[in-house]
């Protein structure tokens, strides 16, 4: 569907083609009534969808020039340089909205976070603890709304926490490190 694009000139594409960048970053896309009636609307809808998912699949992935060239091979070099061209340059500000949208499904987000070691020294029970003890403040966002929690932690749950971060860390480091996973029907872009 791509292909498509072949009915607007070369010297609009890059234009078109970075109004469709900023609505995948949230920002006001194209509007079909500035292009005339170059295409139908079955047509437009068809034209944004392929183009929108070719952005979120070529940064998404991570792929390399020469891995987007090869998915444009069927397009005209010209159209095709100008897509690449607008993916490579603002290849951070896309990445960066994919990420805000992905953080965005989960309803809780950690907005900032702060900790303090303390050392019980006594209890009403017992004279002489010497034990440390975390506290933990998280802020919190849940559906637009700010909350604090606070969480006080012995050593073994510090542990726990800590293995369970670094579990997390090092599933989403693979995700980023090994981005080349099969992905069924890519066809649909070209």
């Amino acid at each position: 569907m791509i292909k498509l694009l072949e009915k607007l000139p070369s010297e609009q594409c890059p234009k078109l083609i970075h109004r469709v960048v900023d609505g995948v970053c949230g920002q006001s896309g194209p509007r079909r009534t500035d292009y005339g009636e170059r295409w139908s609307l079955t047509e437009w809808v068809e034209l944004m969808n392929a183009l929108s998912s070719f952005i979120h699949f070529g940064v998404g992935r991570g792929c390399f020039d020469q891995e987007i060239q090869e998915l444009l091979s069927d397009l005209d070099t010209a159209r095709a340089e100008a897509l690449l061209q607008c993916v490579r340059s603002r290849f951070d500000e896309i990445r960066h909205a994919l990420v805000d949208r992905t953080n965005g499904i989960s309803s809780t987000q950690l907005q900032d976070f702060n900790w303090q070691l303390k050392l019980a020294l006594s209890s009403d029970k017992l004279s002489a603890l010497n034990i440390p003890l975390l506290n933990l403040s998280l802020d919190l966002k849940e559906n637009g709304i700010q909350r604090l929690v606070t969480i006080e932690m012995n050593k073994e749950e510090l542990h726990t926490l800590i293995s369970a971060l670094e579990a997390a860390n090092k599933v989403m480091f693979e995700g980023i490190v090994h981005p080349k996973m099969k992905i069924q029907g890519i066809d649909e872009f070209v």
